[in-house]
């Protein structure tokens, strides 16, 4: 159950609570080009991973269904986590679908309120992959709520695109670690070296596309 507690202040935004860890231990579950391995590929794997999750209910049977499903999902928060980023490739017509998804597959997961003398959280009252993924919404819900969900970001180095939460001051962060945003620039710095060899001098360097 994700809890806010009653009277209490709220965390730092450079905080990982619980309910962050659940929204990143869901979204880091993609392959990439860094070594990383498709945790949700069918239905053993992903009831693999659950296994090891209390926070979705340890053990659960799933089916491949179930994983095509959890792709779905986890795909479309990373792409609202890539726009949180800045990232370009992700906003526009990708970015209206991933919205448009997560409004088609929010009713069907519907969330219960549990209130107590504690403080006020959300649950996902059903079982199976739809706990599952109601507690994801949960999470989701629950942060927003502070005022700090665009804090939640992927790494703008593709292939990484590695959630993580952006602990910075200013809220500027775009990298997951300082190893990609070194790549990013050495990228950059290739790119522009390429660039200055194939203009004569004197030449103006043909616009990019």
């Amino acid at each position: 159950m994700t809890t806010a507690t009653a009277g209490s202040p709220g965390p730092s935004p450079r905080t990982v609570t619980p309910t962050v860890e659940t929204v990143l231990a869901f979204v880091n579950t993609r392959a990439d080009g860094a070594g990383r391995r498709e945790l949700f590929a069918d239905g053993d794997s992903f009831a693999a991973w659950l296994a090891e999750r209390d926070e979705f209910g340890g053990e659960t049977v799933v089916t491949d269904a179930d994983a095509a499903a959890a792709r779905e999902l986890r795909d479309a928060l990373v792409t609202l986590l890539l726009a949180h980023s800045g990232d370009e490739e992700s906003r526009g017509e990708p970015l209206l679908r991933a919205e448009q998804h997560l409004r088609r597959v929010g009713p069907l997961y519907p969330l219960a309120t549990v209130v107590t003398a504690d403080g006020v959280g959300l649950t996902s009252p059903q079982a199976g992959a739809p706990r599952v993924f109601g507690t994801v919404l949960a999470a989701v819900t629950a942060f927003a709520g502070t005022g700090d969900w665009a804090r939640i970001k992927a790494c703008r180095n593709p292939p990484c695109h590695f959630g993580f939460l952006d602990r910075t001051r200013n809220g500027g962060g775009l990298y997951c670690s300082t190893g990609c945003g070194s790549q990013v620039s050495m990228r950059k710095h290739r790119r522009r070296l390429r660039e200055t060899t194939a203009t004569p001098s004197g030449a103006a360097a043909p616009p990019e596309v």
